[in-house]
C-alpha cells in the first residue's frame, strides 16, 4: 500500500486525486489530495492511519482540511471561506473503505455532510525502466553535441544507468512530505545543528532550501533531485562509481545516462513552488545558498524540488505543441577511462568536486591505482 497513488475520482464532486502513504510499524499512514475539478468546491486535504496492514481495509480519518486556492496549501476554513459561497461547508472527517494489491487501489467514502466518492488509482511506474528514447553517442559526438546547447538554459544529470528520474526520499518508499517535514527535519535539524558552524534558520525560503541540500549532499534521502549546469560535471556522476575493470567487461550495449532539463522553458511555461506540502504535483527549480555546503559552487549544481514519484512521466504529462522539456543521452559504459581521464585535464575531480579528505582521497585512488 505505501507509495504515491494518482488519479481520478468521482461521487458527490469529481477531480484528481493523490494519496501519499508511508509504512510505519503495525499500520499505514498518509494524506489524500483531493483537487476539485469545480473551483466552486474547495479542495481538501484528509489525513489518515489504518488500523493494520491487511490489504482490505476500513478507517475513520483524522483531519480534514481545505486547501487555500492562493497558497495551493493546507489551511483552516476560518481562514479561505471567503473564497466560496455562503452555503459552502468542508467534512470534518470520511468514513473510508477500500482494497490494495499490487497494480491498484480502490477506495470509497462518505463523509460526515454525506459526501460521497469513489476511485481506483494504478500504483505509480517510478519502479519502472525509463521511457524515454536515448540518443546514443560516443563521448567525442556527446562532445560536440553540448557545445552547440544554449548555455545555461539546460540542467544536466548523470546516472549510471536508464533509470526513471526519482527523488532518493521516494527510492526509499517514503511518500508522506508531511511526515517528512514534521518527523525527518525536526530530528535532522536538532542533530546537525549541533556539528554545523551555522545554525539554520528554517523559516527563511533560501535557509531552508540550503539546509535540505546539505543533509541531500551528505546521504540523507530528500525530495529534492540533483542536476547540474555542466554537462561534463554530469558525465563525471555518470560514470562515477563504476570502476574501470567493470568498464573493461561491460557490454557493448551497457550505457550510462546523461539526462538534459530543458529548465528555462520549464520555468516559462509552469509555476515554481519552493514548497513541499502543496496539494497540486509540481516540480520546481531552486538554486539554493552554499551554507556549510563547499560542494554546491564547483558542481554548478542546482536542485528540483518535488512532491512526485514518477518525476519521468509528470514532466512527459506536460509536453504539448512539440515541446520537449526531457530528454537523454546515452553514452557507453566502456568508454569510462577516456572519459574520466579527459575530465581529469579539464579539471573535473573528485578532489574538485568534493572538497576535503574524501575526495581527494577518491581522486588520488583514481591516479594511482588501475582499478
Amino acid at each position: 500500500m505505501k507509495g504515491q497513488w494518482i488519479g481520478s475520482y468521482t461521487g458527490s464532486t469529481a477531480g484528481t486525486i493523490i494519496v501519499n502513504i508511508d509504512e510505519r510499524s503495525s499500520h499505514y499512514q498518509g494524506v489524500a489530495y483531493l483537487n476539485e475539478s469545480d473551483k466552486a468546491v474547495p479542495s481538501t486535504a484528509a489525513f489518515f492511519k489504518t488500523e493494520n496492514k491487511e490489504n482490505a481495509f476500513q478507517f475513520r480519518t483524522n483531519l480534514i482540511l481545505p486547501i487555500d486556492p492562493l497558497s495551493g496549501t493546507t489551511a483552516l476554513w476560518d481562514g479561505v471561506k471567503h473564497h466560496y459561497s455562503d452555503s459552502m461547508a468542508v467534512s470534518k472527517y470520511a468514513d473510508v473503505a477500500g482494497f490494495w494489491g499490487n497494480d491498484s487501489l480502490t477506495l470509497s467514502w462518505t463523509t460526515d455532510i454525506e459526501a460521497t466518492g469513489t476511485s481506483v488509482l494504478p500504483r505509480s511506474m517510478a519502479d519502472k525502466p525509463s521511457g524515454l528514447v536515448a540518443l546514443n553517442k560516443e563521448w567525442r559526438a556527446y562532445q560536440e553535441y553540448v557545445a552547440g546547447l544554449e548555455r545555461r538554459r539546460y540542467l544536466f544529470r548523470g546516472q549510471n544507468k536508464p533509470w526513471r528520474l526519482r527523488t532518493s526520499f521516494h527510492r526509499a518508499g517514503r511518500a508522506d512530505l508531511t511526515r517528512f517535514l514534521s518527523e525527518d527535519i525536526q530530528v535532522l535539524y536538532k542533530h546537525l545543528s549541533a556539528r554545523t558552524k551555522h545554525v539554520f534558520n528554517l523559516e527563511i525560503p533560501n535557509e531552508n532550501g540550503a539546509f535540505f541540500n546539505l543533509v541531500q549532499h551528505h546521504g540523507y534521502p530528500t525530495p529534492l533531485l540533483d542536476w547540474t549546469y555542466s554537462p561534463y560535471v554530469a558525465a563525471f556522476f555518470a560514470y562515477r562509481g563504476i570502476s574501470n575493470e567493470q568498464a573493461a567487461e561491460a557490454d557493448p550495449n551497457d550505457k550510462v545516462r546523461i539526462l538534459v532539463f530543458d529548465q528555462a522553458q520549464w520555468r516559462t511555461d509552469w509555476n515554481q513552488l519552493l514548497q513541499l506540502l502543496a496539494a497540486e504535483p509540481h516540480l520546481s527549480i531552486g538554486e539554493f545558498m552554499a551554507i556549510e555546503n563547499e560542494r554546491m559552487i564547483p558542481q554548478q549544481a542546482a536542485s528540483t524540488l518535488t512532491n512526485i514519484d514518477d518525476i519521468e512521466s509528470y514532466i512527459k504529462s506536460k509536453e504539448s505543441n512539440g515541446k520537449n522539456y526531457l530528454s537523454a543521452i546515452d553514452l557507453p559504459v566502456r568508454d569510462r577511462k577516456q572519459v574520466v581521464r579527459e575530465l581529469g585535464y579539464m579539471g573535473i575531480t573528485a578532489g574538485s568536486l568534493f572538497p576535503g579528505l574524501d575526495g581527494a582521497c577518491e581522486e588520488l585512488k583514481e591516479r594511482n591505482f588501475e582499478i
